[in-house]
């Protein structure tokens, strides 16, 4: 439930006068539309027209550039050379010398980056209210939040103001706002696309996600940004790319008793009616025993790994004096009631969780379930954010130390018109086989108002800058 139309959609272009013209457009709609905070920092309009003159010369002079002139965000924990880094915290902002290696492979593919978009401050929530830059709502209904961390990642795309977005994901920061803003939440396997560039919230568990309006869009995105770094210590090196999946499929779904909804009982009849999508396009159900995802889940903000976010914060910013918000550092400072003694304790269980789950999808292709339980309006959060916040991850948090990649797909609507979402989850390395089977699953998607195929040209249509 975005506010974009297929009327809204625009033609595939070629020359800089036409791409100028899109980008002029993209500046107006990010400049009437403010009040959504979903922004940090907008890049001069100018500086972009002088990069996008330059890239139509290079694509007229034959260098292939995928994305010429397609417009995107950036979640303000990743860097982008030149642009100030903040990680939603004013105090600790720095303006790099250098932009992740999934940035400076998207403007090597001719993409063109508008600016830093807001989020929960140093990527710590799951509800896109924890920032000192303004709250993000749904595009859909202001009154409602538009989950996080990467609240303005999922915001600028849902609004039509970029064509993707790249954010990042921990415990859902990648999927839920996708879900609260009816779009494309991609989660890699982890170490697939480097961390080279991020500010570190959970070093172990962090990955770059993409916000998007098409499966294609993302595949394409995902093939670009993706590939071993050697120089970040997180990568890892991609083994063959896993078969697609059959056309007679099992999938695992939650039974009726294990959904949460907390109260919401209307978000269990939609994931319902998702299972019996996957049901009528060749699935056999096979319902799931949830609870060592849901043990594993509890591990990440109710376990040792909160000790890990408190040590990569601590190491940027001083905790107490630092300019932290108070639920930031609630949450941080709860990490002293761990001993090394508990964090060993967790990694050993963590392991013997990971082999149940991994015996659980020996008999299934993919695991189906909801993005988030329900959504929540901005001042059900304010009376209990902590509480609430963990609510939201109940069907996210797990996917990172369970080691599944994760695709989040638009899932319908409630009465009130909220977008909900279910997502997609496989063993890791099978993202491509995820998307490639969401595109059976969504054969009748809404395409993008900035798809890639609107912006994109080939080096032999594009015309020289002026």
């Amino acid at each position: 439930m975005t506010q974009t139309s297929a009327a809204a959609r625009t033609p595939a272009v070629s020359t800089f006068a036409e791409l100028s013209a899109m980008l002029e457009s993209a500046y107006q709609r990010i400049d009437s539309e403010r009040e959504r905070q979903c922004w940090i920092h907008v890049r001069p309009k100018e500086e972009v027209l002088i990069q996008l003159r330059s890239l139509c010369r290079d694509a007229a002079s034959g260098i292939a550039l995928p994305l010429l002139g397609v417009p995107f965000s950036v979640k303000d924990n990743i860097d982008v050379q030149g642009m100030p880094t903040t990680a939603a915290c004013p105090e600790f902002g720095y303006v790099p010398q250098q932009s992740a290696q999934c940035v400076e492979r998207l403007v090597a593919a001719g993409a063109v980056c508008l600016g830093k978009v807001n989020l929960d401050q140093f990527a710590t929530g799951l509800s896109g209210v924890r920032s000192p830059y303004g709250a993000c709502a749904s595009v859909a209904d202001a009154r409602y939040i538009s989950g996080g961390s990467s609240s303005g990642s999922a915001v600028t795309v849902a609004a039509g103001h970029v064509a993707f977005s790249l954010g990042t994901d921990t415990g859902g920061s990648g999927r839920i706002p996708a879900g609260f803003n009816g779009i494309i939440g991609i989660k890699p396997t982890l170490g697939r696309v480097s961390s080279r560039g991020l500010v570190p919230n959970c070093p172990t568990l962090d990955c770059v996600s993409i916000f998007c309006n098409s499966i294609a869009d993302g595949r394409q995105i995902l093939a670009i940004i993706e590939g071993y770094d050697e120089t970040d210590p997180y990568s890892r090196p991609q083994p063959t790319e896993a078969a697609p999946l059959p056309k007679r499929f099992c999938f695992g779904r939650l039974s009726r008793a294990e959904l949460k909804s907390f109260g919401v009982g209307e978000c269990d009849d939609l994931y319902e009616k998702a299972c019996e999508r996957l049901a009528r396009l060749g699935g056999k159900a096979c319902e799931i025993d949830f609870t060592p995802f849901a043990e594993a889940g509890e591990m990440l903000f109710s376990g040792p790994w909160i000790a890990e976010r408190y040590s990569a914060v601590s190491k940027l910013i001083d905790i107490d004096k630092g300019g932290l918000l108070d639920v930031t550092r609630d949450v941080l400072v709860s990490a002293e009631r761990f001993t090394a003694n508990d964090a060993f304790a967790a990694q050993h269980r963590l392991l013997r969780l990971r082999r149940q789950v991994q015996s659980q999808f020996a008999t299934m292709d993919i695991l189906a379930v909801p993005t988030a339980p329900r959504p929540f309006t901005f001042s059900e959060m304010a009376e209990n954010p902590i509480v609430l916040n963990n609510q939201l991850g109940y069907y996210s948090y797990f996917a990172n130390l369970l080691d599944l990649c994760g695709l989040a797909i638009p899932n319908g609507t409630l009465a009130n018109g909220m977008p909900m979402g279910i997502t997609l989850l496989a063993a890791a390395w099978h993202d491509m086989a995820l998307l490639d089977f969401a595109e059976r699953l969504l054969p009748d998607q809404r395409g993008a108002m900035f798809g890639l195929k609107a912006y994109a040209t080939t080096s032999r249509e594009a015309s020289a800058a002026h």
